[in-house]
């Protein structure tokens, strides 16, 4: 069996992780996938302010991928140290400014953007939920380019097996044929996430009568699939497993959680909405006014 495992299936298509190099300046692709999903974000919710009705207005999109950007970046990497090499980080702690040689969590960034969509919110005095849901329709498309990224540099790779479509990694000590797991959380997580949060959001009225629904679904949608792949991911080597469960498992819970208290409460807006149809009808076009931009001087 081992043998079988070792031999491989399919020829990793070895991609040099560094995109262009300019003498000490390198641009890798993991980089750039996070370029992609910022402005790919910044893009389609532009497009979207365009509309009637829009939960958010092109100014503010513009000054809110700022805040984004610092909530992905710092929760990421702030996620990471506390999540999963915390004791590593305690004896090296200038390590953790050290963002080129890796580390970011989803779950930390995902908390930092929350963070950020929170307190953006209240600022401006925007509806949080309906801004949510915005933000959730279009995030599956920086993790579809995050994972993609992950496969491109060749890690966290998924665990032995013999499927046809396994992969050798060339960083893999031992050299076994694998899940290219990161492709199917691409998948799982990015592609088929994205267009049904597509489709509900274009094709049904969940936006309009249950706000914070979509972004509910996104965070169960995650949870599922990351718990789920989980199961074909190779374990943190320097974590293993608890009682079976991967850390990324763990903290992919949590989010069931929040997207249950986000689904009761769209649930209970939708009623208030048919008991008092009239508060429907009167409901502002859009709450969307530009931020106040000051002169700096008082």
């Amino acid at each position: 069996m081992l043998e079988i495992i070792a031999a491989g299936v399919l020829t990793y298509p070895q991609i040099d992780p560094i995109l262009i190099e300019f003498g000490p300046v390198a641009i890798r692709w993991y980089s750039l996938a996070y370029i992609t999903g910022i402005l790919y974000v910044w893009w389609a919710i532009r497009r979207l302010s365009q509309k009637p009705g829009a939960a958010m207005s092109g100014a503010h999109i513009d000054d809110f991928i700022t805040w984004a950007v610092f909530g992905v970046i710092l929760g990421g990497r702030l996620g990471y140290v506390l999540f999963y090499n915390l004791n590593a980080y305690l004896q090296d702690p200038i390590a953790i400014l050290r963002l080129w040689d890796g580390g970011m969590s989803f779950h930390g960034g995902f908390a930092g953007v929350v963070i950020s969509v929170i307190f953006y919110c209240r600022k401006h005095k925007l509806d949080l939920m309906r801004v949510s849901d915005v933000i959730a329709i279009v995030s599956p498309i920086g993790l579809l380019v995050g994972r993609t990224a992950n496969f491109i540099n060749g890690e966290l790779w998924g665990r032995p097996t013999d499927v046809p479509w396994a992969m050798v990694f060339p960083a893999d000590p031992l050299g076994l044929s694998r899940h290219p797991s990161q492709l199917y959380e691409a998948i799982g997580e990015g592609l088929i996430l994205f267009i049904l949060l597509q489709y509900l959001y274009h094709k049904t009225r969940i936006a309009k009568e249950m706000p914070g629904v979509l972004a509910a679904i996104f965070m169960g949608g995650y949870g599922l699939a990351r718990i789920l792949l989980e199961f074909v991911r190779e374990p943190d080597a320097h974590l293993g497993l608890m009682a079976g469960i991967s850390r990324g498992q763990m903290l992919s819970v949590p989010m069931f959680l929040l997207a249950a208290w986000l689904v009761s409460k769209g649930i209970r807006h939708k009623a208030k909405l048919k008991a008092n149809p009239k508060r429907a009808k009167s409901q502002p076009k859009s709450s969307a006014k530009p931020p106040v931009k000051s002169s700096g001087q008082k």
